[in-house]
């Protein structure tokens, strides 16, 4: 079992505060796996058994549990009225109107509350309406490339990165041989998101076309797409669909955390863009086994590695724009923005363009302060060129 630190530490931190705790992720990222390492953290340390009511709504074991009475009942008719209790409800979301069930345990002074899904519509305009300074949401990602490591540690970083890229960093892979094996276990997660997360959830009857635009947003990872471009591609395929058809199903992968939407900064003017965005996977083992094994794009791979950890890291992710030039990232926290371009490799040239003048120029346009770093695949040192650091991707990966 990996140790989930960064996630299991904020569990520590905020147990017994009166907030319910809402993880929130992927299927099978790990969000049950946390509960186990946070239970078991709390039978070590003086909490005994019984005061713990555990339910995974997915088990069978309680399929009598249909709505949130019979769920709130449950969990009171066990409760232990001397002691504190710690309550535990995976995938929480298969029950309709569950937020009066966790509300009404929530004013007991004797409960904490501990509540998990793999749908965003968890935390619904709704449930964050009833909920509002109740809750904390800890957003659970699959294995970073770190994590990946403590697993692998005899693989060199380049050895590493091509097993990462490939197999995908679900968890449960670490315990699978081969690729077949690989691609066998995240077809059983893909359908289950395709039937389970997107189509009964958002009511649609075309698996099909739905299947067809997961291909289509997963070809086009780290591309600027539009909704209208999406539609007129698969009209011309023969496929007919409208735009806002298009809009439902993205947005389904999107509340799934199959896919993450990044929108576009203005730099210059300060302000988000409404047009154009890009979408990257949540698991690149996911994009594998959807088109195969194919040879290239690494660019783009690279560029997803690289936005899902900086979510890891708890930046708000954009697309950068400064007049005609685009910047891969802009990640803003509460210290303020760091600027990032992203390349495969500096040497060489793309289009009788040199690939390190063309990252540098875009970053020195940006005429503001903030740290701007361009990480690439290539063995080379930490460097600084006019203030702007060259740093290897895989180093920057493993040094937080």
């Amino acid at each position: 079992m990996i140790e989930r630190n960064e996630y299991l530490d904020v569990l520590k931190r905020f147990k017994d505060k009166q907030l319910i705790k809402v993880i929130t992720g992927l299927r099978r990222c790990g969000k049950s796996t946390l509960l186990e390492m946070f239970k078991e953290y709390l039978l070590n340390n003086g909490i005994l058994d019984e005061q713990i009511i555990s339910i995974n709504l997915e088990d069978l074991k309680y399929n009598y549990i249909t709505d949130y009475m019979s769920l709130y009942n449950y969990i009171n008719d066990n409760l232990k009225i001397n002691k504190k209790n710690y309550i535990f409800i995976d995938e929480v979301q298969k029950i309709d109107e569950f937020q009066k069930a966790v509300d009404s345990l929530y004013i007991k002074k004797n409960v904490d509350i501990y509540i998990t899904g793999s749908n965003a519509n968890l935390l619904s305009s709704e449930l964050s309406t009833l909920l509002s300074g109740r809750y904390i949401e800890i957003k659970m990602l699959p294995l970073s490339f770190k994590e990946y490591k403590s697993v692998y540690k005899e693989l060199s970083n380049d050895e590493l990165y091509r097993k990462y890229i490939s197999f995908g960093s679900l968890p449960y892979t670490i315990n699978l041989d081969t690729e077949d094996d690989v691609s066998m276990y995240i077809s059983s997660i893909y359908n289950d998101i395709i039937i389970k997360d997107v189509m009964t959830r958002k009511k649609i009857t075309d698996e099909s076309m739905l299947k067809s635009i997961a291909n289509f947003a997963l070809d086009n990872i780290g591309n600027l797409v539009s909704t209208n471009n999406i539609a007129n591609t698969m009209t011309n395929d023969g496929r007919a669909i409208n735009v806002r058809t298009v809009e439902k199903y993205l947005e389904g992968f999107v509340e799934s955390f199959f896919l993450y939407k990044a929108s576009r900064y203005d730099i210059k003017g300060k302000q988000y863009l409404k047009t154009g965005e890009k979408y990257y996977v949540s698991d690149l083992g996911l994009r594998y086994f959807v088109l195969g094994r194919k040879i290239g794009d690494y660019g783009h791979i690279l560029e997803n590695i690289v936005y899902l950890e900086l979510l890891r890291r708890g930046y708000d992710v954009y697309i950068g724009k400064f007049d005609e030039y685009e910047v891969d990232f802009v990640a803003i926290n509460k210290d303020g923005k760091t600027y990032f371009q992203v390349a495969e490799t500096l040497i060489g040239t793309d289009n009788n363009i040199k690939i390190l003048e063309r990252e540098l120029k875009s970053l020195r346009k940006i005429d503001d302060n903030y740290e701007k770093i361009i990480l690439t695949l290539d063995k080379t040192p930490l460097a600084n060129e006019e203030g702007i650091k060259i740093q290897n991707v895989l180093e920057w990966l493993l040094d937080k």
